[in-house]
Order: C-alpha cells, then structure tokens, then sequence
C-alpha cells in the first residue's frame, strides 16, 4: 500500500477523532481539575508496590497528571476518591515508551478492577481488557502488540473484536510523541466492556459471570517492576459521562 492511500486513511482517523471531541465536550465532565490532584489518592495496597508504603509517584505538570516509579522497581495506583458504576471515560495520553500502565475501571483499593490496557511498551498493547489482580487475569483480550518499535505493531487473531486500522497504516493512526485519545465505557454487572483508541472501537467485549463489585474507583497505573524512575506515563483532560438505565 502507497504512501497517499495511508496519509489519506490517517486524515480520515484524525477526523473520525476530532468529530468524536466535540461531542463528548458537550456531555461529558472533568473529574481532573488539571492543576492538582484534587480527588484523586495514590493507592500502595497493590502488588505493583514493592514497599507498601507508597503507589508511585504522581504529580501534576503543565496540565497532565504525570506518573512514574518513585523508587527503582515501585509503582501502584492512583485512584479517584468516588466511585463509579457505569459510565464512560476518555482521556489524552502521551507516555513514554516503555512504561507499563492503564486504565482501571471499577477498581478497589488493592487494584482488582477490569482494565483497559495501555501497555505501552515491546510486547505490550493499547485498550485491550485484562482482568486485574483479584480477576486473576480473566479475561486477557487485545488485538495486535508492540514489537521493539513503537511505529510497528503485529495483529493477534481470534480477538473478539478484529484489529480495526491495517498493520501498515499505524505510524499514521497513532502519533507518538503526541496526545493521543484512549477512551473506555463499562455498563452492567457482568459487564460489557468497550475501548476507542482514537476515536476507533478497539474492543468489544461483554463479561459472562458477576465476579466483581458494581461499582469502584477509576485508576492510572505506575506498573512495578524494572526502573522506571526516570521514564514517564501522562494524562489530561479526563472526562467522564455516567451512564443511566437507558443507556446500557
């Protein structure tokens, strides 16, 4: 495939995206001031805290919440105050890569929660499903991962939602380097699970036993692990919409 057809399909992404801002501008609120972390706690109860004594360290800089290891091999949590049932979030992401993180929906203290993936790193994927710590891993869906080169992905076969943008035309959909726009709604209990990446369905997945609380915290992860002190995940403009009966 040329170079046009490719430039010609990430306009078209982009466009697919900027449409899907200015909707969720009218509907959705912040639940990021973007000056502190007013609302929000790190949480060291999770096994990606080596000490238990801290989840990282989070900061907020230049509008973004930014976060990374605090010590070589630490990490955990930051998880919101309130807790949330059904509803759907977006956020902008632009994270170093190598850092394993993601995005926890309806997660406890200790990190138990369904995420949506943003393993942003050799081997990992973005907004996969995982079930994390108490889930025991269940489920694990995703659809293409990251060889050792962020522009260069490889598709999985047998996801419950097929890879939706073509191998060859990713160092266009995704920008790196730049804020790019992850997005995730979870409705009901068991729950069905969806994912954007850039304003792109990722995945669809829907759960088939209640294994999980109703409703928990929204969580960013610092994965432990390795040294990541000086390598960093980042985030703004955290927009959430709950949802109600009818939108389920």
């Amino acid at each position: 495939m040329n170079t046009t057809i490719l430039s010609v399909m990430a306009l078209v992404a982009a466009l697919v995206s900027m449409n899907a801002a200015c909707v969720l501008a009218a509907d959705f609120e912040p639940i990021f001031d973007g000056k502190t972390l007013a609302g929000w706690h790190a949480s060291a109860q999770t096994g990606h805290s080596s000490q238990h004594k801290s989840g990282g360290r989070w900061v907020v800089e230049d509008g973004a919440i930014v976060g990374s290891q605090d010590i070589p091999g630490n990490g955990g949590i930051l998880i919101t105050d309130a807790k949330f049932s059904d509803y759907e979030i977006v956020l902008e992401m632009n994270n170093d890569f190598g850092p394993d993180s993601g995005l926890f929906l309806r997660s406890t203290e200790d990190g138990t929660a369904y995420q949506a993936m943003i393993d942003y790193h050799a081997n990992g994927n973005l907004m996969g499903i995982y079930g994390e710590g108490g889930l025991g891993a269940k489920p694990s869906v995703y659809n293409f991962s990251f060889t050792d080169k962020v522009t260069v992905i490889k598709e999985h076969a047998g996801a419950p939602t097929p890879l939706p943008v073509l191998v060859e035309s990713w160092p266009f959909f995704w920008r790196h380097g730049q804020w790019n726009e992850l997005r995730a709604r979870i409705a009901g209990n068991p729950p069905h699970i969806t994912t954007w990446v850039n304003g792109v369905k990722f995945m669809d997945w829907t759960e088939t036993e209640k294994r999980h609380p109703d409703a928990g915290g929204i969580g960013l992860q610092v994965h432990g692990g390795d040294d990541f002190t000086k390598q960093f995940v980042r985030y703004r403009n955290i927009r959430l919409q709950r949802l109600s009966a009818t939108d389920k």
